[in-house]
């Protein structure tokens, strides 16, 4: 990936246009996850204190071009000037009169921001009208926005063509980490793709087979590839109709060489529910349902990262969320941050279940790079062309 960076830019005395992701969740009226606002300080603090002035765009909820005064993101200006320590501007509308005035009255060093840009049906239409509305209020582009990168919108990819773009801090470091991951990563690679159903990641999984070296699969999904391959299932979450699928899956990753590894035992129970009545087995009984894999793979898994130099996660792989059944999750998760620790594994994670797992496992803070970014991540570890991404690339 070829990308200007902050450092590659002389912000003194012009206007930066930083596209960002504050889309953040609201509970009685106060934002109660400031992760995606912090995600974003560090580049606000560095264009501001070379001395550029910063314009903000952004989108909240979906409004479908139209003024949804609950999705303004007038409500977020608050939250935003506490964790950035000074004042934040605001402006009634992200292009015409009351953006070109509020822009005008900014100093160097000072922030704006704008309203929502999905106000405007043009925003998600990648309408050119739009984009140049917006790219006349700036003189240069950031994008720090990954998390909306899949999206060709007027704020992400039509406006990169107006003006000199660049990549945020935020945006930098998770290409970064993507490309040390499956760009031109240390190898042998292994990737972790779990969760409830294979229907959502077959594109992930083809591409996936021809990019690693081992290719783990958990989860429900695990249960839909084990019946392909005629093991019973009992009750469990399974896509019978896709055992075909499953099964070319499974003859392409030989193909490829890439090493497919299933669970060899299972955790089984008769109610999803906490703390169930469960047994570890090899077959599943038929009136039983898996619910994580058992010791003997997570020990399978253990060792294969053990030899690993880089680790892609994507998914649980069990019911992570009920207590024992987030055994296989959490162990392997620990495995994973122990291997970062000690210098011997690069390990990138992303998606929400992903996060929320690795968080419960206590091991998110030690692995290399966790993305929140969500689809964006998804369509990246699917092979697809980020357009906020591409539109970045430097001539």
């Amino acid at each position: 990936m070829n990308f200007k960076t902050l450092d590659q830019i002389d912000f003194a005395g012009k206007t930066a246009l930083v596209r960002v992701d504050i889309n953040v969740p609201f509970e009685n009226g106060q934002v109660s996850d400031f992760t995606r606002i912090d995600a974003v300080l560090p580049t606000i603090r560095d264009i501001a204190a070379a001395g550029g002035k910063v314009v903000l765009l952004a989108h909240f909820g979906r409004p479908k071009g139209k003024v949804v005064p609950e999705m303004s993101l007038r409500q977020v200006q608050p939250a935003l000037e506490a964790r950035l320590g000074q004042p934040v501007a605001f402006a009634e509308d992200c292009i015409g009169k009351p953006a070109k005035d509020a822009v005008s009255a900014l100093k160097p060093g000072e922030v704006l921001l704008l309203e929502n840009t999905r106000f405007h049906a043009g925003e998600e239409k990648n309408d050119k009208m739009l984009a140049a509305g917006l790219a006349a209020l700036g003189d240069v582009y950031v994008n720090d926005a990954f998390s909306a990168a899949h999206r060709a919108h007027a704020s992400t990819e039509g406006i990169a063509k107006l003006l000199p773009s660049c990549a945020g801090r935020l945006m930098e470091a998770e290409l970064t980490a993507l490309d040390a991951a499956l760009g031109n990563p240390q190898r042998p690679v292994v990737a972790v793709v779990g969760g409830a159903k294979v229907s959502t990641k077959l594109d992930l999984l083809g591409n996936l087979i021809t990019k690693v070296d081992a290719l783990v699969i958990g989860g429900g999904m695990a249960n839909t590839f084990l019946a392909a391959m005629g093991q019973p299932v009992g009750t469990s979450l399974c896509e019978h109709d896709l055992a075909d699928t499953a099964r070319e899956i499974i003859t392409k990753a030989k193909a490829v060489g890439c090493k497919l590894v299933l669970p060899v035992d299972l955790v089984v129970a008769r109610e999803f529910k906490a703390h169930a009545d469960h047994q570890i087995v090899t077959e599943c009984p038929a009136d039983a349902m898996i619910l994580d894999a058992g010791p003997a793979s997570v020990e399978q898994i253990a060792d294969i990262f053990s030899g690993s130099r880089t680790l892609i996660w994507n998914g649980p792989l069990g019911a992570f969320e009920l207590e024992p059944f987030d055994t296989a999750t959490n162990s392997a998760a620990r495995k994973a941050a122990e291997l970062t620790r000690a210098g011997t594994l690069v390990s990138v994670a992303g998606g929400g279940d992903t996060v929320a797992a690795l968080n419960r496992a206590g091991a998110a803070q030690d692995f290399t790079y966790i993305s929140t970014a969500g689809g964006a991540f998804l369509e990246w570890m699917e092979g697809k062309e980020l357009p906020g991404v591409a539109a970045l690339e430097a001539e």
